[in-house]
């Protein structure tokens, strides 16, 4: 761990107490954070060089009814990580807006909200970046089953003429 990254957790630590430290690597470490502490750790940490937010992104774990959220930042002083996670809950996919903090943050909100549900406090702009007229679960839930929907959005269609064979026939496999 870099002394800069170390002595950011050490204010880390003061500020909001105790924390779950996983070191990765010399230049990076993972914490596990309560929801109530995530804004205030973003906070400090961005005042201690990591102010850069890589990523935002989520994991759900359906077995325990929770939504992982992952805010990676990134200090361009020394090249050290940080990867700050907290759990929510998965039936009240709720958080509050980093927007305030790092203006690319709406966008990484709204892919979130898309793909898994997640609404997120402060911030009203939750359009759609990539699935128009999306009329179903968000397709990244561990609950979603891609398989049901496609059978429901594109129903069994009967083919007549056998691709395959023409198409051995343009490469020239076989004569017509």
């Amino acid at each position: 761990m870099t002394n800069s990254m170390n002595n950011a957790l050490e204010k880390l630590k003061s500020l909001i107490g105790e924390f779950e430290l996983i070191e990765i690597d010399e230049r990076e470490v993972k914490i596990n954070l309560k929801p109530e502490s995530v804004l205030q750790a973003l906070s400090l940490l961005k005042g201690e060089g990591y102010f850069h937010l890589s990523l935002l992104s989520a994991v759900d774990w359906i077995d325990e009814r929770k939504f992982e959220l992952v805010y990676i930042l990134y200090s361009w002083n020394d090249g050290g990580k940080i990867i700050v996670s907290t759990k929510i809950d998965r039936d009240k996919a709720e958080f509050v807006t980093v927007k305030h903090m790092w203006p690319v943050a709406r966008f990484y909100e709204r892919e979130l909200h898309e793909f898994f549900g997640i609404s997120f406090k402060g911030n009203d702009d939750m359009r759609p970046l990539f699935l128009e007229n999306w009329d179903d679960l968000p397709p990244l839930r561990k609950d979603f089953d891609p398989l049901e929907y496609s059978k429901r959005k594109f129903p069994d269609r009967e083919y007549k003429k056998d691709v395959i064979h023409e198409a051995k026939i343009i490469r020239g496999d076989i004569n017509g």
